[in-house]
């Protein structure tokens, strides 16, 4: 029966990639003192009697280093993206310009920056944990199997298999993190 075993490593490994992916859109989110059209992505304005991202409400472009603007489609929902902007907790300014809001980017100063690879911090331990659950996952499927009459030796290698996954993965996170503070406290 134990011969029939066949952990999917595959599974494991997309679902532990996909920790990383989403570290990395959190990651872009971060203000680094430079402009980006994704450091709005998490903000949500309530549109509609919905919460929307606000990539769906405007055009965001970045037309300098240090500017980004949104360009609201419906003259109404003005007022409300600048409320969810200044509620984001990113520190910007909304300056309303009509329909256009543009959002001076101010340079970031030494203890923004250490908040910021704080928060990046937090981010990562996050990535961590999904990782370190879908290790369990897998760790959870080999008990199960062992109870079916799996050997210990094939145990002990199909275990060993998804602790080197899970080890590729954290030091890839870990590289990231490290990458992505470096970059915020660059003046």
């Amino acid at each position: 029966m134990s011969e029939d075993f066949m952990l999917d490593t595959d599974d494991l490994s997309k679902r532990m990639d996909g920790a990383l992916a989403n570290l990395r859109t959190e990651f872009a989110s971060l203000r680094t003192g430079r402009a980006s059209g994704s450091m709005l992505e998490p903000i949500m304005v309530d549109a509609y009697g919905s919460m929307t991202p606000i990539n769906q409400v405007g055009t965001v472009n970045v037309p300098e280093p240090r500017m980004v603007t949104i360009n609201v489609w419906d003259k109404g929902l003005v007022n409300k993206v600048e409320k969810a902007i200044r509620e984001s907790g990113l520190g910007i300014n909304p300056q309303l310009n009509g329909t256009i809001i543009m959002l001076p980017i101010p340079e970031l100063n030494e203890e923004r920056r250490r908040e910021l690879t704080k928060v990046a911090g937090g981010y990562a331990e996050h990535a961590r944990v999904a990782v370190r659950n879908v290790r369990r996952d897998g760790m959870e499927q080999i008990k199960r199997a062992k109870g079916d009459g799996m050997s210990e030796d094939d145990q002990k290698i199909w275990e060993s298999e998804v602790q080197d996954l899970t080890n590729a993965h954290i030091k890839r996170i870990d590289e990231m993190l490290e990458h992505k503070q470096e970059e915020i406290m660059q003046v």
